[in-house]
């Protein structure tokens, strides 16, 4: 797309967009009068039109005459925003840095901007002192305070390479997260929520009293079930105000969250109950999604599931007969409503007690089951604390789930840090859910880039106020340069922070801040307390700050990653093949990613055999699998996520290699549709085939293993020729 640089742009061109005269003549004179103070092409240009200029309400088309004409020779990783230096010392860090700024860095501290990356060097360099002091701003407690912050492992092959966290303590993560400290009160409002298609859609509000409250009753019906301290216990149910009660309600307890998808189908919650075994499961009878009932209680059952609880959804008479064993919510709490109020108390563990088990997919087609220790929420917590500035104050909103990573996030990251979480019951993708970010006057917003395209595409959020947000924060996939910035441009260009982690980290691993500049689909930032490795072509890794792509690879020392998996060595997962580094062996991630010459990172999709489709880690095989069965004249498949030519998430291809191509074949057309059938009904209903594309064999290595990447290099090239 070329675009004319700003000083060549006439009134004319800005009423061609659809501009009235009179609004196009105030906004030439405005462009011209910055022009005049920065010049045609400066990002402070930029931010002077982004914050004097746009609005949400003009033609998107206008938004990108002004970026791309102000950028148009500027080169790779434009600043789509920059900090203010006022504002920045408002932030968490900012605020941290003029405390202790002298303490950590000496004579190197100079302002909280200046020496940012000075203090990501320090969290990696003097864990000791950084833990200690971030925990200590999360107000973060303990039964039995920890020995140290980190006992490091010198021991390469030991299952804990960097070492043990917090050895010795015993804590209770939700306990902490209900705590009235300096950061809150019982009157503090830390959950707001809407239903949609509610006739009387106003936010409903839960104050913490409220919910502490609430947690307690149900952590006192948990234990009449006389289940064993530290069972696993799963929830299977839409991210609602039950779901968020009944999880902390569970950790509170002293058991185990087992995280399942209300998107699964029968066989895959029977996959995760078994690998967990799950004593019991917290499920709803139905899922309402506007005019749609989708039944939810009947998969858990056909997955043969333990012991039930049933909680009725909203507009449900609760018709549905239950299994003998199970139990209706009402019934659950029934023997315990006679002491409402009366505080459960926690049950506080070692360290290294297990509080969720997630699940990400692997290579081998099952599930890894990643379990997070009582180390993990804190993780979350500070992430959010220091790269998306939650405080006190800010509502949170995140469209997720707890049967993925972000939904417990979500929980540990707001209420650790005093904030209040944000939750829509319905769909994240229509007006409903833009209402919902006005009224409950959201300040921070999560997104994965599928829905921003959808919100793009349909312009389901014109004429709704978000100018409550502070900044957004981006998962899950690789976002798209224009759909970010017509977001930004929706919030009167607040920051975009990109964070990518894993379920297996509990958070983050690079993302971005408030105190650096930001570039659209771009990462500014190893997250505090990692460091990042890029290997090169020897498998070794390129010199730090060294433009480069390669595959990623983590240092061992991250505060809250696993060390253990339930089904697979977490040794030969993550660590076996990997090259030293001061003694100490990396961390494989799986990623290929490339840092710029001006020091940004850019995700360029996996290095190994899974795929990210619509924020959802899968395995090529568990897909073909399913396709090599779908259709009898196919002979063998291979899933490959193919991203789109201008960027974005990544697009579901299936190569197909029939039994006899000289007999006749389906149509490529019904073919896609048996396989999205089958994908959809057997694996994840959000899964979609872009297209299918028959080829006489695929192509192996000498071991006889399929080389998707030569497929994913193939397709990309082809679909940036329009030949897909």
């Amino acid at each position: 797309m070329s675009h004319t640089t700003l000083d060549c742009i006439a009134k004319a061109d800005i009423e061609a967009l659809g501009i009235p005269s009179e609004v196009a003549d105030a906004i030439y004179l405005k462009v011209a009068e910055i022009l005049r103070d920065c010049g045609p092409a400066s990002p402070d240009t930029w931010k002077r039109i982004s914050k004097e200029v746009l609005r949400p309400d003009l033609p998107f088309s206008f938004h990108q005459m002004m970026y791309y004409g102000c950028y148009r020779d500027f080169g790779p990783d434009p600043p789509a925003w920059m900090p203010d230096p006022d504002a920045a010392l408002q932030t968490n860090v900012g605020q941290l840095l003029e405390n202790k700024g002298r303490e950590f860095l000496g004579s190197k501290y100079k302002d909280p901007i200046s020496s940012f990356s000075d203090l990501q060097e320090f969290s990696v360099s003097q864990p000791e002192v950084y833990w200690k002091t971030i925990l200590g701003e999360m107000n973060v407690t303990f039964l039995v305070p920890p020995e140290c912050m980190l006992r490091e492992n010198s021991s390469v092959e030991s299952n804990m390479p960097g070492g043990q966290w917090l050895p010795g303590a015993y804590v209770n993560p939700a306990k902490n997260s209900l705590n009235v400290n300096c950061k809150r009160s019982l009157n503090d409002i830390v959950i707001r929520w809407c239903d949609e298609g509610d006739d009387n859609p106003h936010v409903k509000t839960m104050t913490l009293k409220e919910l502490r409250e609430e947690v307690w009753l149900v952590s006192h019906a948990l234990d009449t079930l006389s289940l064993e301290r530290g069972s696993s216990i799963a929830i299977d149910m839409p991210m609602n105000v039950y779901s968020v009660v009944i999880y902390l309600a569970v950790v509170l307890a002293g058991h185990a969250v087992v995280s399942i998808a209300d998107s699964f189908a029968s066989a895959e919650i029977s996959t995760r109950l078994k690998i967990s075994e799950a004593k019991a499961i917290f499920t709803q009878d139905l899922i309402i999604r506007g005019e749609k009932s989708i039944p939810l209680y009947s998969r858990v059952v056909e997955a043969e599931a333990p012991l039930a609880v049933v909680i009725p959804s909203k507009g449900s008479s609760f018709s549905t007969k239950l299994r003998e064993k199970d139990i209706s919510w009402h019934d659950f709490l029934e023997s315990v409503r006679n002491i409402k109020g009366e505080e459960f108390a926690a049950i506080e563990k070692p360290i290294e007690s297990f509080t969720n088990i997630l699940f990400s997919s692997g290579t081998t087609g099952e599930p890894k089951a990643i379990p997070w220790t009582n180390v993990t929420p804190f993780k979350a917590a500070a992430d959010a604390w220091c790269h998306m500035d939650i405080r006190r104050g800010d509502v949170v909103a995140w469209p997720t789930n707890l049967g993925w990573m972000m939904g417990p996030w979500l929980v540990y990251a707001s209420l650790l840090n005093g904030a209040s979480i944000a939750l829509y019951n319905g769909s994240p993708l229509g007006s409903g859910f833009a209402k919902f970010v006005q009224d409950a006057k959201v300040t921070m917003l999560g997104v994965i880039p599928s829905i921003v395209r959808t919100w793009k595409s349909s312009n389901c959020v014109a004429g709704y106020d978000w100018s409550a947000i502070r900044c957004f924060a981006s998962t899950g996939e690789a976002s798209n340069v224009d759909e970010y910035l017509w977001l930004m441009g929706r919030a009167y260009y607040k920051p975009i922070i990109e964070y990518c982690g894993g379920t297996e980290i509990g958070g983050g691993f690079v993302t971005g801040s408030l105190l650096q500049p930001q570039s659209l689909a771009a990462f500014s930032t190893p997250a505090m307390g990692c460091n990042l490795f890029i290997l090169g072509d020897d498998g070794l890794p390129i010199p730090p700050n060294v433009p480069g792509m390669g595959e990623l690879a983590l240092g061992p020392l991250m505060f809250g990653s696993s060390s253990t998996l339930l089904n697979a060595d977490h040794y030969d997962v993550y660590c076996r093949g990997m090259p030293l580094w001061n003694g100490k062996i990396l961390r494989r991630h799986g990623d290929f990613f490339e840092r710029t010459s001006r020091g940004y990172y850019h995700a360029h999709g996996r290095a190994d055999d899974t795929m990210n489709l619509g924020g959802i880690k899968v395995s090529s095989i568990e897909i073909e699998r399913i396709c090599n069965g779908a259709d009898s004249s196919v002979l063998e498949t291979a899933a490959i996520g193919v991203p789109p030519p201008d960027g974005g998430p990544e697009q579901l291809v299936i190569a197909v290699v029939f039994k006899d191509s000289d007999q006749s074949t389906p149509e490529l057309s019904q073919l896609r549709l048996s396989f999205n059938s089958a994908i959809q009904k057997k694996l994840n209903p959000l899964f979609r085939v872009s297209n299918v594309i028959p080829l006489s064999s695929l192509p192996r290595t000498a071991t006889n293993k399929v080389m998707r990447r030569v497929l994913r290099k193939q397709f990309a090239q082809a679909d940036q020729n329009g030949k897909l």
